[in-house]
C-alpha cells in the first residue's frame, strides 16, 4: 500500500527572530512544499530515496531499524545522521510504526529547489509527523528546535499569525487577499541561510530591551495585515526593516545590496540569505536580472 503526505513550503514576513521569544508573526504558506511517499519495504530497514524539483535524486541511502531505535551518536553529522535522529526522536513518540513494521519504501519529492530556503526541513518534519501519527510541533522541538512557525505553514493553506505563548505554538489563520499583489515579488538572493547559524546570531545580539521590541513588532504585524494600500504596505515594510536592523545592528538588504532600487526590499526569515520581499510599482524583473538575481516569482506564482 502507498500512502502520500504533503506539506507546504513557509516565508516569514514579519517577526523574524523575535518570534522566538514570543512575539506575532504573519506568515504565508507557498504553493511550492513536499511530498512524502511511503510503501510497504522488508528487511526492518527504510530505503530512502529524496528528490529534488527537477526529479533528479539528491538523497539516498538505506537506514536500518536498528539505527532508529538506537540513534548511534555520529562523528560527524551528514544527512544521514539528521534524517536518523529526525526518525529517532518520532520513534520515541510512537514506537509503533517501526515496532509493528518490516520495513519502508520512502520517497520524498520537493516542489521546489531546495536550495530556496522554503522549508526543506519544516516540510519533511510534518509529513514524518503525519505518517507516525505524532505531533509535529513536538517533533521539530525535539529534533532541530525553532520557533514552529513552520511548521504551522506546512500545515495551513492560507496566511497566519504565529505565536508562542508559555512555549505551545498559537496559529490564527487569516485573510489576507491585498488588492495590490500584482505589486508584491520575491526574488531569490542566489543563497540559503542556516536558520541554526542565524538564530545564534540573534541570540547573542539579543539587547535588554526584549518586551519593547517585542511590542513594536506586534504594532507593526498588526498594521501590516490591515493595510489597505501600497502606499502603506510599503511604508509598515520598510518600518520593520529598520526596526529589526537595529536590533540585529546589521545593515538592511537594500542598504547594502539594493541601495539604487525604487522600491521596497525587507528580508524574510534568516537574514542574508534565501527570498526577499519586493514591493514595487513596476515589474522589477530587468532591475534584479541586471544584478544577477534570476529567480523573480511574482505572489500570484508564490502564495496560495
Amino acid at each position: 500500500m502507498k500512502t502520500t503526505f504533503y506539506s507546504n513550503g513557509k516565508l516569514l514576513i514579519t517577526g523574524e527572530y523575535l518570534v522566538l521569544d514570543g512575539a506575532k508573526a504573519f506568515a504565508l504558506p507557498t504553493k511550492f512544499g513536499q511530498n512524502l511517499i511511503v510503501e510497504n519495504g522488508s528487511n526492518y530497514e527504510i530505503q530512502w530515496k529524496s528528490y529534488n524539483a527537477d526529479e533528479k535524486i539528491w538523497f539516498e541511502d538505506t537506514i536500518s531499524f536498528n539505527e532508529i531505535i538506537t540513534n548511534p551518536n555520529p562523528v560527524t553529522e551528514t544527512i544521514k545522521t539528521t534524517l536518523i535522529t529526525i526518525l529517532h526522536e518520532a520513534y520515541l513518540l510512537n514506537p509503533a510504526f517501526i515496532d509493528n513494521a518490516e520495513g519502508y519504501l520512502v520517497k520524498t519529492e520537493l516542489t521546489f529547489p531546495k536550495n530556496w530556503g522554503l522549508g526543506t526541513s519544516s516540510t519533511l518534519l510534518n509529513n514524518i509527523a503525519q505518517w507516525v501519527e505524532i505531533d509535529a510541533f513536538t517533533l521539530l522541538k525535539n529534533s532541530f528546535g525553532g520557533s514552529g512557525y513552520d511548521i504551522a505553514c506546512a500545515q495551513n493553506d492560507t496566511p497566519i499569525i504565529y505565536r508562542l505563548e508559555n512555549n505551545l505554538p498559537i496559529v490564527e489563520p487569516i485573510p489576507f487577499h491585498p488588492d495590490f499583489a500584482e505589486s508584491i515579488y520575491f526574488v531569490y538572493l542566489n543563497k540559503k541561510q542556516s536558520s541554526k547559524t542565524a538564530i545564534s546570531a540573534y541570540y547573542n545580539n539579543k539587547n535588554n530591551h526584549l518586551a519593547k521590541n517585542i511590542i513594536a513588532n506586534n504594532k507593526i504585524t498588526d498594521a501590516l495585515i490591515k493595510a489597505k494600500t501600497l502606499k502603506e504596505f510599503a511604508c509598515v515594510l520598510e518600518n520593520h526593516e529598520t526596526h529589526l536592523s537595529d536590533i540585529l545592528e546589521l545593515q538592511t538588504i537594500k542598504e547594502k545590496v539594493f541601495p539604487d532600487f525604487n522600491g521596497v526590499v525587507k528580508s524574510l526569515g534568516a537574514w542574508g540569505g534565501d527570498f526577499v520581499m519586493v514591493i514595487s510599482k513596476t515589474n522589477p524583473v530587468t532591475y534584479f536580472s541586471s544584478k544577477g538575481f534570476k529567480t523573480i516569482i511574482s505572489y500570484k506564482e508564490m502564495i496560495l
